[in-house]
C-alpha cells in the first residue's frame, strides 16, 4: 500500500495557477526525486504534503485513507516530516538541543518537573547511530559542517517515527564529501522503510539515491518513471520544454 497518494491535486493563488491536476503515489522505503525549473510547483507540493496550505481541489491519502491536512501538526501526526532547506536549527544549541528544541524530555513528579539532558542526550546518540552519522549529541550547531547540520534536521525528523521525509534542497550549499555524507543519510532512511521525497536541482544527487524521478514543469507532472529508465539528458529536457512528456 502506498504511504501516500496525491489524486488530481490543483493549487491555485488568485488567478496563478501554481499546481493544475498532479496524481502522484509513493510506496514505503521509497526515494523520489522531485524536479523543475524553479516557479514549476515543487515547493508548492511539498507545502501541501507538509500542511502548509490546502490544495484548492484534489485527494490526500496516507497509507490509503483520505487525509486534510490543515496544518504541519495534523502531517507530523500523519508521520510526514519535513527538513527544509534552511534547516531551522539553533546555532546556539547542540545537536541533541535542536533535536529535541519544543520536544523536550522532562523528568519529575506532578508539576515539579526539570529537563531530562541525560535521557535526550542518550535518545540524540541513539539516532545518530542509526544513521551512522559522527554527530555527537553534545556538539554545538554553530560549529558544525553542512553535512552535521542536515544529521541534525534529519535526526529530529526521526523522533516522531516518521512514514515519508521531505527534503528540500539539502545539498545545495554544502562540500562534496558533505553530499556523500548526506546521500548517505537518505540511503539510511531508506533502510528503515521511511519513504523520502528529495527536491534537488543537483542531477548527479538525484541519480545517485532516488528509485524514481518526478518531472514538474509550469506546475503540472510531465514524466513520473524510474531512475534507471532515463538519463539527466532527458530529465534537462522534461525541465526546459525540450521535451514534452516522457
Amino acid at each position: 500500500m502506498a504511504v501516500l497518494e496525491l489524486r488530481n491535486v490543483s493549487k491555485h493563488f488568485g488567478a496563478i495557477e501554481a499546481l493544475n491536476d498532479v496524481s502522484l503515489s509513493i510506496e514505503p522505503g521509497e526515494v523520489v526525486g522531485l524536479v523543475g525549473d524553479n516557479g514549476a510547483g515543487k515547493s508548492t507540493l511539498v507545502k501541501i504534503i507538509a500542511g502548509n496550505f490546502p490544495p484548492s481541489s484534489g485527494e490526500l491519502h496516507v497509507s490509503g485513507e483520505l487525509t486534510q491536512l490543515h496544518n504541519p501538526a495534523d502531517a507530523r501526526a500523519k508521520g510526514i516530516e519535513i527538513v527544509y532547506q534552511d534547516l531551522a536549527l539553533a546555532n546556539n544549541l547542540s545537536a541533541a538541543g535542536n533535536i529535541f528544541l519544543g520536544r523536550e524530555k522532562t523528568i519529575g513528579v506532578g508539576p515539579f518537573r526539570i529537563l531530562d539532558y541525560q535521557g535526550m542526550y542518550k535518545r540524540a546518540g541513539e539516532l545518530f547511530a542509526e544513521l551512522k552519522s559522527e554527530t555527537r549529541p553534545r556538539d554545538l550547531v554553530s560549529q558544525m559542517s553542512g553535512g552535521q547540520r542536515q544529521a541534525v534536521a534529519i535526526a529530529r525528523t526521526r523522533l516522531s517515527d516518521p512514514r515519508i521525509v521531505l527534503m528540500d534542497e539539502p545539498t545545495a550549499a554544502i562540500s562534496v564529501r558533505q553530499v556523500a555524507e548526506v546521500l548517505n543519510l537518505i540511503r539510511r532512511l531508506q533502510s528503515r522503510a521511511i519513504a523520502v521525497v528529495l527536491i534537488s536541482h543537483r542531477m548527479p544527487d538525484i541519480f545517485a539515491v532516488t528509485d524514481r524521478l518526478v518531472v514538474l514543469r509550469r506546475g503540472r507532472k510531465v514524466a513520473d518513471k524510474r531512475v534507471a529508465e532515463s538519463s539527466p539528458e532527458e530529465v534537462t529536457g522534461l525541465i526546459t520544454g525540450a521535451i514534452e512528456q516522457a
